[in-house]
């Protein structure tokens, strides 16, 4: 391939990624891309340097950028002053980003405050869905008449219990393709959390339920970050399993993200009890980043083998870059994407793997034990 001459096709498949000579042509209308230089006969000729350019772009959007961001990054030259102005140009697109989000979530609670409803909801749900295409809310009276509306539909939630599975069932998007464990898992953190949309940002690798599931049946160690994510586990059916759990940061007094990340820097003995990690455990780190970044590198070192790893701290900057480290694991693995986490969301996953084991025990005996 001569890559001094390339038609548009052989760009797009120089570059990979689903690029498509469709959108090649529309990066050069919004000019993320230089008009090229054309042929005798009219066609598009590509550089090394566009395809370089174009790589850029599809690296960037896969990471969550917009078009309009992605040019302003490319642009921008290195100098400091320049730089400074590029970040004041995302923060203001970030809060607009953010605002977009806010009114998209006020869109789906309304959205699921119709849907999420229970059969025995029905009858009022169809009644209100009637009623507001006939509502005019251009007047007060309007809007009185839409709060009315609401709370009529509200006043059913005093007749019986909520019926999570069946408000799942039509919230969730199309799950068959994954398994039973895997389904029940999902839902567990969602309803941990009550966004939807966490779905997407939960991944798995492939071997990690039959790893679980074999390493639970061994009676392994269960290792969680602080205190407080031990105060989250299912610890009914951990100790019929026989299965002991071991704090890392075994400090009462933390209690938060903050707390937990400065004691894993500023004390060595918390990495040094992450080194002796038992083989074949299970980790869940729902707080600390530098913690599971801890944990990959010891992995990375073949210093520690755990079974699996929980991996779902909080944080804006360390914690995505943690979780993408524990994508690259040879190990089987548990995580959300991005900035979402939390000790509850770590338990929680934890605690749907316990489940799909053993039943959850009528008798709490072993307490006195």
């Amino acid at each position: 391939m001569n890559t001094g001459c390339l038609t548009i096709k052989e760009l797009t498949d120089a570059v990979g990624g689903g690029i498509t000579p469709r959108m090649v042509r529309h990066y050069h209308q919004l000019g993320l891309l230089p008009q090229p230089v054309r042929s005798p006969s009219n066609y598009r000729l590509y550089t090394e340097k566009d395809v370089i350019r174009l790589q850029r772009i599809v690296a960037l959007k896969q990471q969550g950028f917009q078009l309009n961001h992605i040019q302003q990054i490319l642009e921008v030259e290195p100098e400091a002053d320049t730089t400074k102005t590029l970040m004041a140009q995302l923060q203001k697109q970030y809060r607009a980003v953010m605002q977009q989000i806010s009114q998209l979530r006020q869109t789906a609670s309304a959205l699921e405050g119709l849907l999420g409803r229970d059969q025995h909801c029905q009858n009022t749900q169809a009644e209100v869905l009637a009623q507001l295409k006939l509502l005019e809310v251009e007047t007060q009276t309007g809007l009185g008449g839409l709060e009315q509306l609401w709370s009529g539909l509200d006043a059913e939630i005093h007749t019986h219990p909520e019926a999570f599975a069946e408000s799942l069932q039509r919230l969730l998007p199309d799950l068959s393709e994954r398994s039973e464990i895997e389904q029940h898992l999902i839902s567990q953190l969602v309803l941990a959390c009550g966004d939807v949309s966490l779905v997407s940002f939960v991944k798995l690798s492939k071997d990690a339920i039959a790893a679980s599931r074999q390493a639970l049946s061994a009676n392994c160690q269960i290792v969680v970050d602080i205190p407080t994510v031990a105060a989250a586990l299912d610890n009914t059916r951990l100790v019929h399993l026989g299965c002991p759990v071991e704090t890392l940061i075994d400090n009462p007094h933390i209690t938060t993200a903050t707390e937990a990340e400065l004691a894993f820097w500023e004390q060595q003995k918390w990495r040094e009890k992450l080194q002796q990690l038992t083989t074949g455990c299970i980790v869940v780190i729902g707080y600390a980043p530098s913690v599971l970044v801890e944990i990959c590198e010891a992995i990375n070192n073949q210093q520690i083998q755990p079974a699996l790893v929980i991996g779902m701290p909080i944080g804006f900057s360390h914690a995505p870059a943690a979780k993408r480290l524990l994508l690259q694991q040879p190990i089987p693995f548990i995580t959300v994407e991005g900035t979402v986490g939390g000790g509850l969301l770590a338990a929680t996953a934890l605690n749907a793997l316990v489940e799909s084991l053993i039943e959850k025990p009528d008798c709490h005996c072993y307490l006195s034990r």
